[in-house]
């Protein structure tokens, strides 16, 4: 079925699946819960890198920076090689659109596996010098890119597999893995470094982590493997709906969307960076806060949003990814100072009441941009448009964000930067939110846009209670 052919009550109408899980026929319910987990571990491991470098970053820094700006240039080894993220996503975006979902993601769990693991037995700069450096940055970038592509694939992959109505609700398991492998470096460097403390962590302990993430990409690639391409690419192939040139045709049509979605990713990006790498470096080196306190404040936190990620993704359902978005926007403008001057107090409770109200906001977040960002897009450039636009925004202010506070706190003197940060990103969300469809509820299929057919399915909204009415007539949607 062409564009042309396609018809408002196959791009708009539920998907034959169910609503729920336990209604699902048992072999779609296992197909869905192995895309949901294929999906989701992929997106843990990758966050548990980014986890594990950020909580063992004083020691990195030590290892192959030594000198007064080792944090700042270990911030910075993970800030350039964001710069490499765009490039996956032009490259293994467009991939993913013309060879299959399946076949990138299994790519990029590999290439993520294989470098993060070599951080752990890299020699140190007192054994080889400035090669150490050079070595780490290697890594970083083989990294950098290859999650160019995996989370957009991933996002897509259980989006396209999810039914209709209930996208929010199992695209947020997604992001349960996001929290699930954040907490998880940060309950393992934590109780590894109250086991070998301080010193143990400096001789070398602090490998263990990065090693650990090998077992964990295997467990993920035996799962991706065994992974089916979802339904709705599948269905675009056989209509022929699918592009040989997806570069091409997303920059032709879909530039508008891609503006958007980086407007959007500004907030998400600065916020997710913020919580959920930054903040045990900002409380125990910015602020002298007891690493060990900082990180399990930050354990109970991420612990919190992992329970209400769900039930906030299936509420997304109800009143619209749109209404979540803005709230998590505009609370962020309201209430990003506010935190981080509880954060501030010596109070231990007031420390983690503001950290817990940046936790807060940024899971209502995360709860439905797995179904939000997905559907901004039709299904032949719909990996393209997401790894691009996400990776291109992610590259400036995500991977950036650590190395940016570092380096303004120390030149303004002001603990409360974060804030402000946090601050301009909100506003720039809120923006690129306002000019979002609403597409809670909307099919995925056809090569249209999701949402695009609006006024029709208004009017035949209308066409059902005509017979109540009796005189409501709307003219044609075309």
């Amino acid at each position: 079925m062409t564009e042309a052919q396609s018809s408002p009550s196959d791009l708009n109408s539920p998907t034959p699946d169910g609503v729920e899980l336990k209604d699902l026929p048992s072999k779609e319910k296992k197909v869905l819960r192995q895309a949901i987990a294929g999906s989701a571990l992929g997106n843990a491991v990758e966050w548990f890198d980014y986890g594990v470098y950020s909580y063992v970053a004083g020691y990195v820094a030590s290892a192959f920076f030594p000198g007064d700006y080792g944090l700042v240039l270990t911030f910075g080894v993970l800030a350039l090689s964001f710069v490499f993220r765009p490039l996956g996503g032009f490259i293994l975006g467009p991939l993913g659109d013309k060879l299959g979902r399946q076949k990138v993601m299994v790519i990029t769990i590999i290439m993520m596996t294989i470098p993060t693991t070599l951080i752990g037995v890299l020699p140190t700069f007192d054994a080889i010098g400035v090669l150490a450096p050079v070595l780490l940055l290697a890594c970083r970038i083989v990294q950098g890119f290859s999650t160019g592509g995996e989370y957009g694939g991933a996002a897509v992959f259980m989006a396209e597999y999810a039914p209709d109505k209930r996208r929010g609700f199992f695209g947020s398991f997604l992001e349960f893995g996001t929290l699930a492998g954040t907490g998880a470096a940060a309950l393992v460097c934590t109780l590894l470094t109250m086991v070998v403390g301080t010193d143990g962590m400096t001789d070398g302990w602090w490998r263990l982590p990065f090693l650990l993430t090998l077992p964990l990409g295997a467990v993920a690639l035996w799962l991706r493997v065994r992974l089916q391409e979802p339904p709705v690419f599948s269905e675009a192939s056989e209509h022929h709906e699918t592009t040989k040139q997806p570069f091409r045709d997303l920059f032709r049509g879909y530039w508008r969307q891609i503006l958007m979605l980086v407007a959007f990713v500004v907030l998400l990006n600065i916020s997710d960076y913020m919580v959920l790498t930054y903040m045990p470096t900002y409380l125990s080196s910015v602020l002298g806060h007891s690493a060990i306190q900082s990180n399990f404040t930050l354990i109970i936190i991420i612990a919190i949003m992992m329970i209400v990620i769900t039930p906030l993704g299936r509420l997304s359902d109800t009143i619209g990814r749109k209404a979540v978005l803005y709230t998590a926007a505009i609370g962020t403008i309201v209430l990003a100072l506010p935190a981080f001057l509880l954060i501030q107090t010596t109070n231990a409770g007031m420390q983690f009441l503001g950290v817990g109200i940046l936790g807060i906001l940024l899971v209502i977040m995360l709860s439905s941009i797995s179904s939000t960002l997905p559907a901004m897009f039709p299904t032949q450039v719909r990996y393209s448009g997401f790894a691009i636009g996400y990776n291109v925004s992610t590259a400036i202010f995500g991977g950036t964000t650590a190395a940016v506070n570092e380096f303004m706190i120390k030149a303004t003197g002001s603990n409360l930067f974060p804030a402000w940060y946090l601050i301009g990103a909100g506003i720039v969300g809120l923006i690129g939110i306002a000019f979002m469809r609403e597409t809670a509820g909307r099919s995925l299929r056809g090569s249209q846009l999701p949402g695009e057919n609006d006024v029709e399915l208004v009017e035949r909204g209308y066409d059902l209670i005509k017979p109540i009415t009796g005189a409501i007539n709307l003219p044609s949607a075309k």
